[in-house]
């Protein structure tokens, strides 16, 4: 496969391997970015002390079990993350032997509570608790915000012309901001054909080649007329 033709992009070539690569990307954030918890160890995402001080943040609040803390997490990370049962219990161990919580038998689980020694642990550390609940509230949004691009439809310009050898952008693009700038010092009269004129060369651009070269000749002898006027250049 050749990305060249006759001296340039060959620009259907490269629209058919973006739009490959486009949907690997949504497969992704389906298969593998959506299922985080399954895929990505705490370490790379929390530091073990962070995520320590995270739960004893949590216990703070109300006493929980292992699998509350890991529910606790996800839903702060807005579904993103979600430690593995294999990261959180050894820190909740950590935590127990350093007396900052204790635990009681709740059914056949372990309810974890926090102790003085705890709070006052929390309370030297409250800024790098804040910060690291904070990483994973904009991780999540960050993270979902990428699902939602990647999973949308193509999002680059359709309705390219058919023949020829054209960059797939070629013409106009759903959504992009028509930066439009009035003449302020013009009658309303001259400011009201500018923007017939300006609509009418959008359409222009989607003719037929014949037709945008009569279009051409009109603007042609349009243009004349105008610069006829007078010796002060006009702009239109």
């Amino acid at each position: 496969m050749t990305y060249w033709k006759d001296g340039e992009p060959n620009w259907r070539k490269l629209e058919q391997m973006a739009r490959r690569g486009w949907g690997r990307m949504q497969r992704m954030a389906d298969d593998e970015f959506g299922n985080w918890g399954g895929n990505v160890r705490v370490g790379r995402m929390l530091a073990s002390g962070d995520l320590r001080l995270v739960a004893l943040y949590f216990i703070e609040q109300q006493p929980r079990h292992g699998y509350d803390l890991i529910k606790a997490v996800e839903e702060r990370s807005n579904g993103v993350y979600s430690p593995s049962p294999g990261i959180v219990y050894p820190a909740l161990t950590f935590l127990e032997e350093a007396g900052y919580v204790t635990s009681s038998a709740d059914g056949n689980k372990k309810l974890y509570t926090i102790t003085d020694e705890g709070k006052a642990h929390l309370e030297e550390n409250r800024d790098a608790v804040a910060s690291t609940l904070d990483f994973l509230a904009r991780t999540g949004e960050q993270m979902n915000r990428f699902r939602e691009f990647v999973r949308a439809d193509w999002p680059f310009a359709e309705g390219r012309p058919e023949e020829g050898n054209v960059p797939p952008h070629w013409g106009e693009r759903p959504g992009r901001p028509d930066h439009d700038r009035p003449m302020h010092d013009a009658v309303p009269e001259l400011e009201a054909a500018r923007k017939a004129l300006k609509q009418a060369l959008k359409k222009a651009r989607k003719g037929s080649e014949d037709q945008q070269r009569r279009a051409a000749d009109i603007l042609r002898r349009a243009a004349a007329e105008v610069d006829g006027l007078g010796d002060d250049e006009v702009d239109i």
